[in-house]
């Protein structure tokens, strides 16, 4: 009889435990609003952003005739019991050859540092939340996914809209400042098939893809970003411009599904299931497209070119652009222009 009470409670203290794993196990990489509002206290959530001050100023809303509502002109304020994550924060300057290269994947034990820091823990779902108004903006919440990813994280995903589809869809957000409690997050992998060095991209045999994820006049060469030491494209790279990755939901940038970009990949004449190197100018905007090609299609043979066009460049290695007078370097503090 005792032996049959001591497994009776053994049974229901695993069923318990079972229900709590079921109920914080992440849908895929990918949640919606009311996913989250509905787990919202069995994850933890990262929001990741430039702007690190409207994380504690309202959002705005401006009425527009046109659109015959108030729409969201800034992303204020942040999810309850979020983590404040500037964007700024998540890159840094390192020796490579002798070379000073800006916007790397920091050491293991750095960024291990930065998000036990920032109060990461171990053990309880991420989703990664951007501001979500621009794919500049989702794809900030996406560099952070693969760099997780690379240092051994799986159980992640990323908010589809970020904080802009949260508003739309009518939840709430705080402004308060938070505190954040040193956490306990481990790096336990360096995912070395996940990235692609400046040699990597030289050696690649004929099977390796290699896309550029930028625009088309710096694909081309009519301008650069200031921090590119040459116009143009690494030679033989297919172009997939950001901006055809992303679909617009009222004020929310969204994910398209992955039957839309198995077909937006066969239109830009890519393998979707062949070993491919993504890279931009800084290995920011490549993000966007690694993100989708690995975890919405399930490429598994993706990668991401952390040094892209800025150490590419630096070194020296041979581009290609069109024979034009080439306009100024563009993007430069301050500036908003196409292809940034």
């Amino acid at each position: 009889m005792k032996l049959h009470r001591i497994l009776l409670s053994l049974t229901f203290s695993f069923a318990i435990l079972s229900g709590n794993a079921s109920a914080a196990q992440l849908p895929g990489s990918i949640v919606d609003t009311q996913w989250l509002a509905k787990n919202l206290k069995e994850v933890q959530v990262i929001d990741v952003r430039s702007n690190k001050a409207t994380f504690t100023t309202q959002p705005v809303f401006e009425l527009q005739e046109k659109a015959q509502r108030e729409v969201l002109t800034q992303a204020g304020g942040h999810i309850e019991n979020a983590i404040l994550l500037p964007y700024k924060s998540i890159r840094g300057e390192r020796q490579v050859d002798g070379q000073k290269v800006k916007y790397l994947l920091p050491e293991k034990d750095d960024f291990e540092q930065l998000m036990q820091s920032v109060g990461l823990r171990a053990g309880k779902p991420i989703i990664i939340v951007s501001t979500g108004m621009t794919p500049k903006r989702v794809n900030e919440a996406l560099r952070l996914f693969w760099q997780l990813k690379y240092f051994g994280e799986d159980n992640i995903a990323v908010l589809d809209g970020g904080l802009a589809a949260w508003l739309n869809d009518g939840h709430e957000v705080v402004t308060t400042e938070g505190s954040a409690t040193p956490g306990d997050w481990k790096a336990t992998a360096t995912r070395s098939e996940l990235i692609a060095t400046p040699n990597d991209v030289s050696n690649a045999d004929t099977n390796v893809q290699l896309v550029d994820a930028r625009g088309t006049e710096q694909f081309y060469g009519i301008n650069k970003r200031d921090y590119v030491s040459a116009f143009g494209h690494i030679r033989g790279a297919k172009m997939l411009p950001t901006e055809v990755l992303f679909r617009k939901d009222r004020d929310a940038v969204k994910f398209y599904s992955p039957e839309a970009y198995r077909s937006i990949l066969e239109i830009s004449e890519i393998e979707a299931d062949q070993p491919t190197i993504f890279y931009c100018n800084s290995g920011h905007l490549a993000a966007g497209p690694w993100f989708i090609e690995h975890e919405l299609v399930g490429n598994n043979k993706a990668r991401l070119f952390d040094g892209s066009m800025h150490q590419w460049t630096l070194q020296n290695r041979p581009v290609k652009t069109v024979m034009l007078e080439p306009l100024p370097a563009t993007c430069k503090s301050g500036m908003s222009k196409p292809g940034c």
